[in-house]
C-alpha cells in the first residue's frame, strides 16, 4: 500500500466512526458495512474471514442481531502512514444496564484497517479473545437485567473449551 497522508486517514476513520455510531444508535449495521471498499477482506478470527462488502454486510447485520446497539469506544489510536493503516483498541461494550459503578459491560479488541481509497476501507482484521472475555463479560450483563434481543445468529468458529 502507498503512504497514505494522516489527514485522509483521520477523515476515513471518522466516517467509519460515524456510521458505527450510528449503526449503535439506530440498531441497523448495514450503514457500517458501506465504509468498506466492494472487495475488502475482513479477518475476523472469532467467525472467520469474509471476502467483499456484501459479505461483511450480511455478517455483521446477523452477529450484530442480538446486541444492535452495542458500543465500541476507542481507547487509543495509532497512524501509520507508511502503511495505509490505522490500528486502535477499542471496547466492546453491551448496551445498558452498567455495572454498580457505573461502568459498561465490555471487552477489549485490536483492530488493524487498511485504506482503499475514496474514505473508504480495503480490509480489517480484529485480535481478541472472545472465548475468554465475552463469556464473563456477557454472564455478568444477563446477571445485571441485560437481555439480547435474538438468539445468537452466527456462532464463533473458536469457542473457550467447557471445563
Amino acid at each position: 500500500m502507498p503512504k497514505t497522508a494522516r489527514a485522509e486517514l483521520e477523515r476515513a476513520l471518522a466516517l467509519y466512526n460515524a456510521a458505527r455510531d450510528e449503526a449503535s444508535r439506530t440498531g441497523d449495521w448495514s450503514v457500517w458495512a458501506e465504509r468498506f471498499t466492494e472487495d475488502a477482506r475482513y479477518v475476523e478470527h472469532a467467525y472467520g474471514e469474509l471476502a467483499g462488502r456484501e459479505a461483511i454486510r450480511d455478517w455483521i447485520q446477523k452477529v450484530m442481531a442480538p446486541y444492535p446497539t452495542m458500543t465500541f469506544p476507542q481507547d487509543w489510536v495509532a497512524f501509520d502512514e507508511e502503511g495505509g493503516a490505522v490500528v486502535f483498541q477499542c471496547q466492546n461494550a453491551f448496551p445498558p444496564p452498567y455495572d454498580a459503578g457505573g461502568r459498561p459491560f465490555s471487552f477489549p479488541t485490536w483492530t488493524r484497517l487498511v485504506y482503499g481509497g475514496g474514505g473508504l476501507w480495503a480490509s480489517e482484521e480484529d485480535v481478541y479473545n472472545p472465548a475468554r472475555d465475552a463469556p464473563r463479560v456477557f454472564e455478568a450483563w444477563i446477571a445485571a437485567g441485560g437481555k439480547p434481543l435474538t438468539r445468537e445468529q452466527v456462532k464463533m468458529k473458536h469457542r473457550a473449551p467447557r471445563a
